[in-house]
């Protein structure tokens, strides 16, 4: 079943540690299959290198794991809230990456200050509310995508493609797996670039991008009359 996406799932996780966004076991990445509605996701607490395709298990929208005989992603609630309700995506990222989890520690969005980050994110990197002890004592992975859901509510799912969830880490997504691994990459790019920006202005805020700067790089790769790179390969 998902045979093919079983091995997208698995070579995205495989990604995430070669990268060195996921260290251990810190870190998951998911697929679904839009026509069926099914997620392939990585099984909970399995090391990267000794995951084969056969171990990825397919669960429904639901959280049922329809196939496989190991248990799923302790963040699957999490992953399946973003796909419920994110219209256009179909991979979804966990990682404990150093730099954005920093930002998410800090309980701080990362505000584009350059245009690397105009290339990925059109706006700040947002960062969700301080789930309640309540949240956390009860359903706590689909309360923290409960509260991603929450952040977006005004923003722009694909255009702004992660969030960072305050105390915890960050969370990326997009149109495939290989996508999703893609902007986590990216994401953690920019928030070393953005703390190291930061450090050079000591006390002094670093100036954000001028807005215009922003829209341009931001359009010239996502907007409708696009430029960037070649027709048909993205």
């Amino acid at each position: 079943m998902l045979e093919t996406l079983k091995e997208e799932v698995l070579l995205a996780n495989r990604r995430l540690a070669a990268s060195g966004l996921a260290v251990l076991t810190w870190g998951n990445a998911s697929g679904i299959d839009v026509a069926s509605g099914l997620v392939v996701i990585k099984p909970s607490g399995v090391e990267y290198d000794a995951m084969t395709a056969a171990d990825m298990v397919v669960v429904d929208l639901e959280g049922n794991v329809v196939e496989g005989s190991l248990r799923p992603s302790s963040d699957t609630p999490t992953h399946l809230e973003i796909y419920r309700n994110f219209a256009g995506v179909a991979g979804v990222v966990h990682t404990h990456s150093v730099e954005a989890t920093a930002w998410s520690q800090a309980l701080r969005e990362i505000p584009c200050l350059g245009t690397t980050h105009a290339d990925v994110f059109h706006g700040p990197v947002p960062v969700t509310r301080m789930l309640s002890a309540e949240e956390v004592a009860g359903d706590y992975e689909l309360n923290t995508g409960k509260a991603i859901i929450e952040r977006f509510a005004d923003l722009e799912p694909l255009a702004v493609p992660g969030v960072l969830v305050a105390g915890h880490a960050p969370f990326t997504w997009g149109g495939s797996p290989r996508q999703a691994v893609d902007n986590a990459i990216a994401l953690e790019a920019i928030a070393r670039m953005a703390r190291l920006t930061e450090s050079l202005h000591a006390l002094t805020p670093a100036p954000e991008l001028p807005r215009y700067v922003g829209e341009k790089h931001y359009l010239r790769k996502h907007g409708k009359n696009a430029y960037y790179g070649q027709i048909g390969r993205g």
